[in-house]
């Protein structure tokens, strides 16, 4: 038999499985990320290079997927201690009250600036979607893809 593995009727079980002694080890956070999400957030705005565009609100679609630095961890239960999406929502909502932009690039662009504001995001994706230009088309739009390469 391969060392390090142990055999008992007809069980084999890896050394580092043996978790039946001691303490039950405590993850490694050094480096680790979280995924921080808002989904499906359907909100009105004034987006649009148009005249009919700048009427009048339009719906709009917007994704956030963060990848965020973990470093100690959640602490004591305390939401201060991680990224709120709760944040991430109002800050969306007042971005997108914010007046008129022409481009779904803008505005993707000004929610990327928003998420990594925090030096504990790493990495962001923006998905905006316009959900009513064409009848037959469920949205269109433009994801983004951000990184906070110098923190």
């Amino acid at each position: 038999m391969t060392a390090g593995l142990k055999q008992d009727a007809n069980i084999t079980t890896l050394p580092f499985a043996d978790l039946t002694h001691g303490e039950l080890p405590k993850a490694d956070l050094a480096g680790s990320l979280r995924r921080v999400f808002v989904r499906d957030m359907v909100m009105h705005t004034s987006i649009g290079v148009y005249d009919h565009e700048k009427e009048a609100p339009q719906r709009v679609r917007i994704n956030l997927d963060l990848a965020v630095f973990e470093g100690d961890g959640v602490q004591n239960d305390d939401i201060s201690t991680v990224l709120s999406y709760e944040d991430l929502v109002v800050g969306t909502r007042r971005i997108c009250q914010d007046g008129h932009v022409n481009l779904v690039e803008t505005l993707g662009e000004k929610l990327a600036d928003m998420c990594l504001a925090d030096t504990r995001v790493r990495k962001v994706i923006v998905r905006v979607e316009k959900l009513d230009v064409f009848e037959d088309v469920a949205a269109v739009g433009v994801e983004i893809e951000r990184h906070n390469i110098a923190r």
